[in-house]
This record gives C-alpha cells, structure tokens and sequence, in this order.
C-alpha cells in the first residue's frame, strides 16, 4: 500500500446528499471518499473500510466519488493563473487535461477533458474559467503553445511566457494525476470519459480542501 499523507481533517467539502438509504455510515462514505481521492486504490480503499466492519465493493466506493457530483469553488480572484494542457489516456485513447491553478496557492481553479485540443476548445475553457473566478486582471502564465496563446488574446487576458516558475503549479497537479492514473488502472480503465472527468473534478476538490 502506498504512503498516504493528509488522510485526517474535516469532510465538509463532501456532499452526501445523495444518499437515499444508508446501508453505510456516513462518517465511513465519506472516510472511503477521501482516502481514494487521497491516493489509495479502491482496492485499497476497501480494505481499510473493511477495518472499520463495513464490507463494500470497489463499484460502491467509485459510486460514491461520482455520486458526490463534487465540483471546485468558485469566486477566487488570483493574481495569476498557470495554464496549460496534457494527454490523459483512458484504455486506447488518448483524451487534452486542461487546468487552470493559482500558483499562490496552489489550487485548482478549472480542470476538464477534452477529446482533442484546438483554439476553440481552449476559448470555450477559458469562457467556463471567467464564468466561475474573476481572472479578468490576472496574468496567465504559459509555455509556447500557440493555440493557448491565441484563445488567451481572443479573450483579451494577459499572459506571460513562463517556462519554470511559478507555472510548475500546474505541472505538479499534472504530475500526480499522471502518478494516479498509470498507478490505479481502475480509475480509468474501461471507463467513459464523463466518468473520468467526474473523477478529476472531485480529486480537484480534494486537493483544495487538503493545501
């Protein structure tokens, strides 16, 4: 089993709501909840539930990630924002990360996936981004993609070329969700692509919640 830090604290970023019948204590879904996305398998996951006597299947623990519908919070208002994208496999096929991180803080302001990346996708990201934070004033830091590029002039945003620096942000959260996806093959195996994202929003929240 992987070494897993920050597994203590409150729960109060995980909605349970959609519990209609509670054949679980709430205390143990939302445990389940926060040691997967955390960095345990579900495997793994399930054996440490079953420490506690509960007995659950690693279907019921993903249902409950993707139930928990968990989404990062709006209004921030970061003095810069590190943007960038990265190819996530899911089985055969290869799927563009895009995220936007405030590199002050280390969070995830947006993060999706999409199918293919070009200019028009990364405006329609950047479109979800204004809608949810006041970026309006920040400066966007970026590699050399030019399709970045173009959209952030599209949109009238500001950005600076930025090879290291505070851009790692983003480079690191890609880093692990790399880690995570080539080490669990049951995040994403067989998976469909809403499913995947669902997975990466809540793992957005969680790391929110544990900086």
């Amino acid at each position: 089993m992987a070494k897993i830090d920050r597994l203590n604290g409150c729960s109060d970023w995980i909605d349970l709501s959609f519990v209609e019948r509670e054949r679980t204590p709430r205390r143990l879904m939302e445990l389940g909840i926060r040691l997967h996305l955390a960095g345990l398998s579900l495997s793994n996951t399930v054996r440490e539930l079953e420490k506690s006597g509960v007995e659950r299947s690693r279907k019921a623990v993903h249902d409950w990630v993707q139930k928990a519908d968990l989404q990062p919070t709006t209004d921030a208002n970061p003095n810069h924002v590190a943007l960038d994208e990265t190819v996530i496999r899911i089985d055969d096929h290869q799927y563009w990360l895009y995220a936007a991180v405030d590199p002050e803080t280390n969070r995830i302001l947006h993060i999706r996936l999409f199918s293919t990346t070009t200019t028009a996708l990364t405006e329609r990201f950047l479109r979800e981004l204004i809608e949810k934070h006041d970026v309006e004033n920040a400066v966007f830091l970026v590699d050399g993609a030019q399709h970045l590029q173009t959209a952030l002039r599209r949109h009238r945003l500001r950005f600076r070329y930025e090879k290291q620096g505070n851009r790692n942000a983003v480079e690191r959260i890609f880093r692990e969700i790399k880690r995570r996806t080539s080490s669990f093959s049951n995040c994403f195996s067989h998976a469909k692509p809403s499913t995947a994202e669902s997975w990466l929003q809540a793992f957005a929240v969680w790391q929110n919640a544990t900086n």
